[in-house]
């Protein structure tokens, strides 16, 4: 298995999204417990501390490449994200007069259905656990860390911090009884093995998708986002301009705007409904308060359930604001990938004139290719998810309100059927060019792929074919 460092000096220096992806999959398990654990289970707030946890990562790549090991940084890091998203919780909800309610009950984190209830000794060792283990020195707790909450065996625990197998035993023992010591001190003891207790219930498994997500909404957030377009023209000596990046950038933005803009216009309908008669019971209540008279009080439960109502109204206008705000990014984004694909589209008169014409032809093969990929996802997330099996499907899309096509290269489609069908989108063909061409004494051809970008690859060792059969589901009978 290739070692975190590896994998994180890969990223720092390609922009690898694989080599994060890698990171964020090992990982993510221990970052979204950690988190769960000091946000008093509100899996909401600990996936927002997991996206601030690993975009952390994807900003500070460089710095943290010389890491061995980044299971200690990253439960530090959780730590201290999953402390400042509390406060600002909690100043929120003191903005608010307290009106509204923590959703998730005072005493942690609950068994959903099918779960065997937490052990008694876990129940009293989770709230704080945490806080112990910061109180570790960094070597201690990083052995800890390693042995219990990751499981590792003693030779890869030992591997990770420099160690033999014998000497990391020793340091993981002499580590979990500064621990115990620890948690003595508070007042804390377990009735079994603290070491069982930690390692059966310490880490607990991520939701479905999270790291995927996680992988994307990280390198957006932190602004190293992988374009696959540019490191490939590098690879090829293909300059192709800075203009050529913001098409590829932006396009790749709209699609995660416009799946999210999808999803708050099917909110905001219900929304403004609740508002509409939230506001209609607010006021209702708020006369049978003034008709009471100065002699008079209303009941603890009405006064209560006005409270209730008054703010559950503000976090709705929050949620209208947020969809407010979102519009308006979209709006941007669609200006800028606009104004991206009038610049690309100019020539450059200092430019050698064969050269020129070769950044164009490039340039137009990866905008035709992106948008093709961006009205597939905006037409399955209008059909049920289902893709299109026709270009004249998403032709309506396309140009409504987004650029068209250069109609100077051909197309084949690859993928049919749903679009939550494809397991792995980074990977998975959309289109294919279909006739490959030469370039700069190399064949090439363009592909999109189901998570919206797109690439011009060179010819594989084991030819287009055989790669395009390994990058496929579900083929067309004619492919």
């Amino acid at each position: 298995m290739t070692p975190d460092s590896e994998l994180l000096q890969e990223f720092a220096r390609t922009n690898a999204e694989e080599a994060f992806a890698e990171l964020v999959k090992r990982h993510v398990n221990l970052v979204y417990s950690a988190a769960l654990r000091q946000v008093n289970g509100d899996a909401y707030l600990a996936q927002d501390v997991s996206q601030n946890v690993f975009a952390d990562l994807a900003r500070k790549a460089g710095l943290l490449a010389h890491r061995e090991s980044l299971t200690g940084w990253l439960y530090t890091s959780a730590h201290f994200a999953a402390a400042k998203i509390v406060r600002g919780e909690t100043r929120r909800r003191d903005r608010e007069g307290n009106f509204t309610r923590d959703a998730t009950n005072e005493s942690g984190i609950g068994v959903s259905p099918g779960q065997s209830a937490p052990e008694p000794d876990w129940q009293k060792l989770r709230p704080v656990l945490d806080a112990a283990m910061l109180e570790l020195k960094t070597a201690d707790r990083e052995a800890i860390l390693l042995r219990y909450f990751e499981n590792r065996p003693f030779a890869e625990v030992g591997a990770k911090l420099g160690l033999g197998e014998n000497a990391a035993r020793m340091r993981v023992e002499r580590a979990l009884e500064k621990l115990r010591g620890i948690l003595t001190a508070h007042g804390l003891t377990t009735a079994t093995a603290l070491a069982s207790v930690i390692s059966a219930n310490a880490v607990q498994l991520a939701p479905a998708g999270l790291a995927t997500t996680l992988t994307t909404a990280s390198i957006i957030s932190a602004g190293t986002g992988t374009f696959t377009l540019l490191k490939i023209m590098t690879a090829a000596k293909f300059k192709l301009g800075i203009t050529a990046l913001v098409v590829a950038g932006a396009a790749t933005a709209l699609v995660v705007q416009h799946q999210a803009k999808t999803k708050f216009n099917e909110e905001n309908q219900s929304l403004r409904q609740q508002i509409t008669q939230l506001q209609t019971d607010n006021a209702n209540y708020s006369n049978q308060l003034a008709n009471v008279g100065d002699s008079q009080k209303a009941s603890d439960d009405h006064f209560n359930e006005l409270l209730k109502l008054r703010g559950e109204v503000g976090v709705l206008r929050q949620r209208t604001n947020d969809l407010g705000k979102l519009r308006a990014e979209n709006q941007r984004l669609q200006m800028l990938l606009a104004k991206a694909n009038q610049q690309v589209q100019q020539s450059d008169p200092e430019a050698d004139s064969d050269k020129n014409a070769a950044r164009q032809a490039a340039i137009s093969k990866m905008n035709d290719a992106k948008l093709v990929c961006l009205g597939f996802i905006m037409y399955a997330s209008d059909h049920q998810g289902q893709l299109p099996s026709d270009f004249n499907e998403i032709s309506q899309t396309l140009t409504n309100g987004q650029p068209a096509f250069t109609g100077t290269n051909q197309f084949k489609i690859v993928a049919q059927g749903l679009l939550a069908g494809i397991t792995n989108p980074s990977t998975t063909i959309l289109i294919r060019e279909t006739e490959a061409h030469q370039w700069d004494g190399n064949w090439v051809k363009a592909y999109g792929f189901a998570d919206g970008h797109a690439e011009l690859k060179r010819l594989p060792q084991e030819g287009f074919d055989v790669w395009e059969q390994e990058h496929m589901v579900l083929p067309s009978p004619n492919q």
